[in-house]
């Protein structure tokens, strides 16, 4: 499996933009190693609101994309 991230200018600066990228791969560490799929890619983009969004709620948005994403059909 790949992850890959993303976050663009519109996200903020410098610092907000490297912030939003190591919550993603905390996230990323914690939830596609147990829910992720092998020899699928996953590609996490940063939001504005992924600098101040509770980490819980980060948490919940990630599994819920990944039970959309693995809905057969």
């Amino acid at each position: 499996m790949r992850v890959g991230f993303t976050a663009s200018r519109k996200v903020g600066g410098a610092v907000e933009r490297n912030r939003a990228k190591r919550r993603l791969r905390a996230l990323a560490a914690e939830i596609l190693s147990v829910h992720g799929c092998d020899g699928h890619d996953y590609v996490l983009i940063a939001r504005r609101e992924t600098v101040h969004r509770p980490f819980a709620d980060l948490r919940q948005d990630l599994l819920r994309a990944l039970k959309r994403v693995a809905r057969p059909g």
